[in-house]
């Protein structure tokens, strides 16, 4: 099993930035792919950005240019840096690995706020 403990969250004016931090432990060997996704009241889940175990990332449109993901070293943990939030980046966002052959391990969760 692995475990995805997510740090960062919290409420900020739009304008203004924050990090999000996400560690794996357990049987993280194999783990590939890591990254965000997100969800708002009354919408589906949505991929935010994702990294590689090779450090390629990939962004959704809505947030290229504000957003950056990056891994560290060690590989098994995630950041990501929202910069120039806007109200509709307001959301529950959840940290995410892949490993293969196994199902997608998801974080608890780590709301952000935007206030306009």
């Amino acid at each position: 099993q692995v475990q995805l403990v997510e740090s960062g969250g919290g409420l900020v004016q739009a304008g203004g930035s924050l990090r999000l931090s996400c560690a794996a432990s357990g049987t993280i060997l194999g783990l590939n792919d890591m990254g965000w996704y997100r969800q708002a009241p009354g919408k589906e889940r949505e991929l935010v950005a994702t990294i590689t175990y090779g450090g390629l990332p990939n962004y959704a449109d809505s947030v290229k240019g504000r957003f950056t993901i990056s891994r560290d070293s060690a590989k098994y943990a995630v950041n990501l840096q929202m910069n120039s939030l806007k109200p509709e980046d307001t959301a529950v966002y959840y940290c995410n690995a892949k490993k293969w052959r196994s199902p997608d391990y998801w974080g608890q969760g780590t709301q952000v706020t935007v206030s306009s």
